[in-house]
């Protein structure tokens, strides 16, 4: 345990000397399963500190738990709230977090000027993807009068830095109810026309293939899937279906628009996952443009980083590969 200290304090300090994090900001504090500690994950949210705990025995680490709030709350003294998951834990409160410091979760957190609802003990996750910043980020400066299908929105963070980019309109598509909730609730904070925004809480199969039906376009398409699951519609397989998924979306894709692949199975890498977009694109129609970068704190920094990923993302520098694909339409 006195390693699993120093290793989770020379993490946390590497991120203090960045400038990070700012009190309402939202970064990953320590990665356990690249920087030495694979049980652990320990993420901030505007002063709430949340820990995951994924031992298969989770009460096994009980005992470093009052160790490791001691070095979080000296580390940060601001912090106002620690949360403790616990992903194998036998009760479902356990599995979405309970408050064993505080009082209150953050209900929202604040990137590049724009506001994100978030529910920290909504679900086994935190209900908001730190590693999908960067993306955010070039939504909020390309999206200017897009129309956006943003799939598997989940919470809807990347639809809502669309409409902060200036889309003129976005559609969150999500087969659970309560996360697209969420999405609603960013769009109240940053007070966008609800006009703007429409969530549909349906299946991915068969509202795209509404959408196809009705020859709807859009002018960028987002699609990040979980990395794998199954309806009576279809089954999503990130590691050996995805080609499927994207050739299904292709269609809704204006000429010239984008569409922004997403692919975070641990165990394709990132070669495999350029013969995927290789063989999308053999027939001219569609061209690689961009891929996105995954953030420093999510995959940490030279000298704290002690592990490595199943699969080599490489030329991608994280298991959440991030691609941009210009579409041409026949």
């Amino acid at each position: 345990m006195n390693r699993d200290v120093v290793l989770i304090r020379n993490a946390i300090l590497a991120r203090i000397r960045r400038g990070i994090p700012d009190p309402d900001s939202a970064i990953r504090l320590f990665n356990g399963f690249l920087e030495g500690c694979p049980d652990l994950q320990i993420d901030f949210y505007a002063n709430t500190i949340l820990i995951l705990n994924y031992s298969k025995n989770p009460d096994s680490l009980d005992p470093f738990i009052p160790t490791l709030q001691t070095l979080l709350l000296d580390l940060l003294p601001a912090t106002s709230c620690i949360i403790l998951k616990e992903r194998y834990a036998s009760q479902i409160d356990q599995r979405n977090g309970i408050v064993i410091f505080g009082v209150t979760p953050a209900e929202w957190i604040l990137e590049n000027e724009v506001k994100f609802a978030i529910d920290l003990t909504l679900n086994q996750d935190s209900s908001f993807y730190l590693d999908t910043r960067n993306l955010r980020l070039w939504l909020l400066s390309h999206a200017k009068g897009w129309k956006v299908l943003n799939t598997f929105a989940y919470t809807g963070s990347l639809g809502i830095a669309s409409l902060a980019g200036g889309a003129s309109e976005v559609i969150q598509i999500d087969r659970t109810k309560r996360f697209l909730e969420i999405a609603e609730k960013s769009c109240e904070l940053n007070q966008f026309p609800k006009e703007k925004h429409k969530v549909q809480a349906s299946d991915f199969f068969s509202i795209t293939s509404s959408y196809r039906h009705k020859k709807d376009a859009f002018d960028c398409l987002i699609v990040d899937p979980p990395s794998f699951s199954t309806s009576p519609k279809g089954t999503v397989d990130l590691q050996t279906k995805y080609q499927r998924i994207l050739n299904k979306v292709r269609p809704l894709v204006r000429d010239n628009g984008y569409l922004i692949a997403i692919n975070n199975s641990l165990f394709l890498s990132g070669k495999d996952y350029l013969k995927v977009l290789k063989e999308i694109s053999a027939d001219g129609f569609v061209k690689l443009e961009e891929t996105i970068p995954i953030p420093e704190d999510i995959i940490g920094y030279t000298n704290t980083v002690k592990g490595f990923p199943p699969a080599d993302p490489v030329p991608f520098n994280h298991s959440t590969k991030i691609a941009i694909l210009k579409i041409k339409r026949k």
